[in-house]
């Protein structure tokens, strides 16, 4: 009995260690594309809800956002992982529904077309890193 509650403690930090490593690998993904975008090559990344005043996007902003929905995802998949045993395909399919949800936001609040393309590729950046490395860890699925 003690042999597999060790062994399930070490899997589950193993699984949760490369879950956090998957949460920083995304925020860095989306806070390399500001870099590139704001910094480097200048664009004001400018976003406007409605018809209110155009309002700048900030690292601060990009980080807290990129890490509030990664660890929003990590949740649902830990959520889902104890309720049932495809979590795997259904945290993965609802990933890919919120990406391209997620991507109509850049589209209808960026002022300019750069800060459109800016903030679609921090999306994807995001998506690129969480979708892939929280699915491999899910070890719990037998898919």
């Amino acid at each position: 009995m003690a042999t597999t509650t060790i062994r399930y403690a070490a899997s589950a930090t193993r699984v949760g260690r490369t879950r956090a490593l998957s949460v920083a690998g995304a925020v860095l993904a989306a806070a390399a594309v500001w870099a590139v975008a704001v910094p480097l090559s200048g664009t004001h990344l400018l976003i406007r809800f409605g018809s209110g005043a155009a309002q700048s996007v900030g690292i601060e902003y990009v980080v807290g956002a990129s890490l509030a929905a990664s660890l929003a995802g990590w949740g649902l998949l830990s959520l889902l992982e104890r309720r049932t045993a495809r979590a795997r395909r259904i945290w993965t399919g609802i990933a890919i529904v919120v990406v391209v949800l997620s991507l109509g936001l850049p589209v209808t609040a960026g002022t300019t077309m750069s800060s459109k393309v800016a903030l679609a590729l921090m999306h994807v950046a995001v998506a690129a890193v969480l979708i892939p490395s929280m699915r491999r860890s899910s070890a719990a699925s037998t898919e």
